[in-house]
């Protein structure tokens, strides 16, 4: 690791603590929120530390942007070193404590790009489930009246052609607002979708991560997005570890038991890759078991073990892509 000099006289627009090997951690500017910015001292470039957050990545380009090498860490990874209390002075030394151990493992910093797409899918994401709570207000305020509809988006068009031909009979209801949230979230869907569509098709990353099966274009570009640099990653498993794909271990006093997945990592990519694993199940049943893994998994474990064993493989498959910058060949048949 390298050193941060720090300076005779710090100025006190920072505040900063020295680790007793030399190191240090800015931890942020004494600035107002309204001022902004970083502002520029004579220091030597060093490796500041700092844990994520909400504003970690900008903070980190900003200082990178000053000759530094920025060095982030999950919060979890940080945490065990703070000794007692919560204050600025102890999470820095939490924090040069941290910097310093070999195995610690350090976040990628994200570009503005790499963000912007990101908030694409979380505000798709949001957009969806705003869009399935009005669904199921609908279909439950509806069925007070004794109009039933199917679950899910393909019930949507007959329960709302129901409300238009009953509302002579029904009192003046509320329903009608609901419709037109629904009508218009859809829209802005549709308008995320063609953006992240938009992205995938420009991005290299993103279009070799789409010729895995179960990986689709929405997959693969927040895959591409959120693993900024794939070699972080020592192995695939690691990758698949990281993603909460990889069994659970509870063990002690020399037993080894496994509970299912961790379920750590970031939740959405994980949903998005059981989900395209579920569709290529769907498929596994219908081809030839001697030519297909998932079928003869299928086999011997039940449908949704399998489809989260299929999108551990897949995961393995995408760090295996990001790191040696080929497309997915499939595997000839024996």
């Amino acid at each position: 690791m390298g050193r941060l000099v720090q300076p005779p006289a710090p100025p006190r627009t920072h505040r900063q603590h020295s680790s007793r090997r030399g190191r240090s951690a800015l931890l942020c500017p004494n600035r107002g929120r309204r001022q902004g910015g970083v502002t520029q001292h004579k220091w030597s470039p060093g490796k500041p530390a700092r844990f994520t957050c909400g504003t970690a990545h900008h903070w980190a380009r900003e200082i990178t942007a000053l000759g530094h090498t920025v060095n982030l860490m999950p919060p979890a990874y940080v945490k065990p070193y703070v000794k007692r209390g919560k204050t600025d002075a102890a999470d820095a030394e939490a924090i040069c404590e941290a910097v310093t151990r070999p195995t610690m493992r350090f976040v990628a910093i994200k570009t503005i790009d790499q963000q912007a797409a990101l908030m694409l899918h979380k505000t798709r994401d949001l957009l969806v489930r705003q869009r399935t709570m009005l669904v199921n207000g609908l279909r439950g305020h509806l069925a007070e009246f004794g109009i039933i509809a199917a679950k899910g988006l393909g019930g949507v068009k007959p329960i709302i052609e129901a409300l238009h031909e009953a509302q002579d009979q029904l009192p003046e209801l509320a329903l009608h607002g609901i419709v037109e949230q629904l009508r218009h979230l859809g829209t802005e869907i549709e308008r995320l979708e063609e953006r992240i569509l938009a992205w995938h098709r420009a991005s290299d990353v993103s279009r070799r991560l789409a010729t895995i099966p179960g990986i689709g274009p929405i997959t693969a570009s927040a895959i591409a997005a959120a693993v900024p640099d794939g070699t972080l990653f020592r192995s695939g498993r690691q990758f698949a570890a990281w993603l909460g794909l990889t069994p659970k271990a509870q063990s002690s006093g020399g037993k080894e038991r496994q509970v299912g997945i961790s379920k750590q990592g970031d939740g959405y990519l994980r949903r998005l890759l059981v989900v395209g694993a579920t569709a290529v199940m769907r498929l596994a049943r219908k081809d030839n078991a001697s030519r297909s893994w998932a079928t003869k998994l299928l086999e011997r474990k039940p449908a949704k073990l399998a489809a989260v064993a299929l999108a551990n493989k897949t995961a393995r498959i995408a760090w295996a892509v990001m790191t040696r910058g080929k497309t997915y060949e499939a595997p000839v048949a024996a």
